[in-house]
């Protein structure tokens, strides 16, 4: 067993190290946070989203910006899409589950950022979500797996964990996010 998961934390590590020492996806991971800051100190807000254990990562990123990451700060606005579970339930059995973010993104500002999450990428209400953004001129950020599915092309910004572990990838997905608010973070409060 101790063998086990010593090779279940190595399988981990693995992938954060493949993303560390990926030149590319590391200044990828800092133009997202450039590109959050910028939203920020314009009046604009971020958005996330996600189904099942990307839902959680969702609120829980969005948390990090609306609550607190190191420091102590103004709010900076964000929330997860899925927190109102009287609007998912009735949009969902009113319009289709698929339906559910895309009704919100037709509400966002131009400047503002939508952050999907999906290990596969082909979320259908993340897809549609991301349609609408681009034609709302919505940034749009995809964490996927190493593939990206439907939400590749619909992204502005692309960050495609090189796994195809469900685990692995939302373990990846959370570490990146938590740079990225460390960076926003530094980026506006010093």
């Amino acid at each position: 067993m101790t063998s086990k998961i010593q090779t279940i934390l190595q399988n981990s590590a693995d992938v954060k190290l493949v993303i560390a020492k990926d030149t590319a996806m590391v200044e990828l991971i800092e133009s997202v946070a450039n590109a959050i800051t910028t939203a920020f100190k314009n009046g604009n807000r971020v958005y996330f989203c996600g189904n099942g254990g990307s839902a959680a990562d969702a609120q829980h990123l969005a948390a990090e910006f609306s609550g607190r990451f190191y420091k102590d700060r103004p709010v900076l606005p964000s929330e997860a899409l899925h927190t109102n579970s009287s609007y998912l339930t009735a949009v969902g059995n009113d319009y289709g589950y698929e339906q559910v973010y895309a009704r919100l993104a037709g509400t966002f500002a131009a400047g503002d950022v939508l952050v999907g999450i999906s290990t596969s990428g082909n979320s259908e209400n993340i897809v549609r979500a991301f349609q609408v953004c681009r034609d709302r001129k919505v940034i749009t950020v995809g964490f996927t797996g190493d593939k990206g599915g439907a939400m590749k092309p619909l992204s502005d910004f692309w960050i495609g964990v090189p796994s195809n572990d469900t685990p692995r990838i939302q373990e990846a997905h959370i570490t990146v996010g938590h740079i990225i608010c460390q960076l926003v973070e530094e980026n506006l409060f010093g």
